[in-house]
């Protein structure tokens, strides 16, 4: 029987884009204003995409990149 995925604690921080959206593959998003950093769990090797809002009135999301849990930052405590 396989081993489940490894649970990671990560953070992201926000630094160039006005917003910044984290989507899961589960679906669940993470919304950071510029200049804030989070923390949230993750299964490793999990995909997460990095979605930039422009305009938040806009309602439209650019992709800028798709990154693997294990590419974000350990979360600092």
């Amino acid at each position: 029987m396989p081993q489940p995925p490894e649970k990671l604690r990560k953070q992201y921080e926000n630094t160039e884009f006005p917003t910044v959206i984290l989507r899961f593959e589960d679906g669940h998003e993470i919304e950071l204003p510029k200049g804030s950093r989070k923390g949230f769990d993750v299964w490793a090797g999990e995909r997460v995409k990095i979605l930039a809002v422009w305009d938040a009135t806009a309602g439209e999301r650019e992709k800028v990149d798709t990154w693997r849990a294990e590419q974000f930052q350990d979360e600092v405590v």
